[in-house]
């Protein structure tokens, strides 16, 4: 497994080992011990989530959940592809409001940590796109919010037109994150 690090403490890009023969490739998407060792983390994933998304264009975020339930999110999309962008939202942090974007696709096969403190969101460039990740937490749904993935102080770039992108409800409604207090110290 190789792990880079990014300027934005605590996210983390990690590429598996893959391995491959002429019957197609095998890798352990997750294996507690190497994690550890490579990441640096003594993280418990409780909780796995998968969501497919039909449409090129749809997106999905940005979404927290609150403490005292925060969670570290393990990120990997095993169908298509996503651009994927974090957001520090620890207003101690000195990166309070700067983003990190990666692509995550089925064939690099990368995965990203997201740590508790971050807004997080993806938008699919692929049509029956799949995501999945772990969570560190349980969903509580009185925890759960977004902000508005077109925040102007966030300046996200999401390599598509506006009004292009697919939403629910509760995203088009989301707060600015300018006027949003973030419930991470």
């Amino acid at each position: 497994m190789n792990v880079r690090l990014f300027d934005i403490e605590g996210l983390v890009l990690i590429t598996p080992n893959v391995f491959g023969d002429d019957r197609g490739w095998f890798m352990e998407s997750f294996n507690q011990d190497r994690f550890h060792k490579s990441v640096g983390e003594s993280l418990l994933f409780v909780q796995d989530n998968h969501s497919m998304s039909a449409r090129v264009g749809t997106l999905r975020g940005l979404h927290y959940q609150a403490p005292p339930h925060a969670q570290d999110k393990l990120v990997r999309c095993v169908r298509g592809g996503i651009i994927d962008i974090a957001v520090d939202a620890r207003k101690s942090s000195p990166t309070f409001g700067q983003s990190v974007k990666v692509e995550l696709t089925a064939e690099n096969k990368q995965q990203l940590l997201v740590p508790k403190g971050f807004l997080h969101g993806f938008i699919t460039t692929q049509p029956d796109t799949e995501v999945e990740y772990k969570a560190s937490d349980n969903y509580v749904p009185e925890l759960d919010g977004s902000v508005s993935f077109a925040s102007p102080s966030l300046g996200l770039d999401w390599g598509t037109k506006q009004d292009a992108i697919h939403v629910s409800e509760k995203d088009k409604t989301a707060i600015n994150f300018a006027d949003w207090d973030s419930p991470f110290d």
